[in-house]
């Protein structure tokens, strides 16, 4: 659907206030998170994937979660300061998601491939 609304310059120009609106009102970052901070780590992608994050983008991570989490124990948000802004709202972890799902079809792909021998030509008769 996005190459579709993308791919219409007067229906963009309609659907990005929308989209930022949305964004803003979905509140997680006046909790100082990340969109890619909502991805659930149940899958075992997603938890290759946060094994192959830099060490720095992990610690942060991780620091988001846990101020988020108290915030929301605590029944606040974050001052404006320390909210998240939309520029610094960006993906960080799907393109990672990417690469591993194409690296798993690569694999599953290799996997179900089938090799035939040729056939050793009979001797020819003179």
């Amino acid at each position: 659907m996005t190459k579709f609304i993308l791919k219409r310059p007067w229906l963009k120009r309609w659907m990005i206030p929308i989209s930022k609106w949305y964004a803003d009102a979905a509140g997680y970052r006046k909790l100082g998170l990340r969109v890619d901070d909502l991805i659930p780590e149940e899958s075992e992608t997603v938890m290759l994937a946060l094994k192959r994050l830099p060490p720095k983008e992990a610690y942060d991570r991780v620091f988001r979660l846990r101020r988020a989490f108290q915030c929301s124990l605590s029944h606040q948000l974050l001052p404006k300061d320390q909210q998240t802004k939309p520029e610094e709202d960006y993906l960080y972890l799907t393109p990672i998601i990417k690469q591993i799902e194409q690296e798993s079809k690569e694999r599953d792909d290799l996997d179900s491939l089938v090799v035939n021998k040729k056939k050793k030509e009979t001797q020819k008769a003179y």
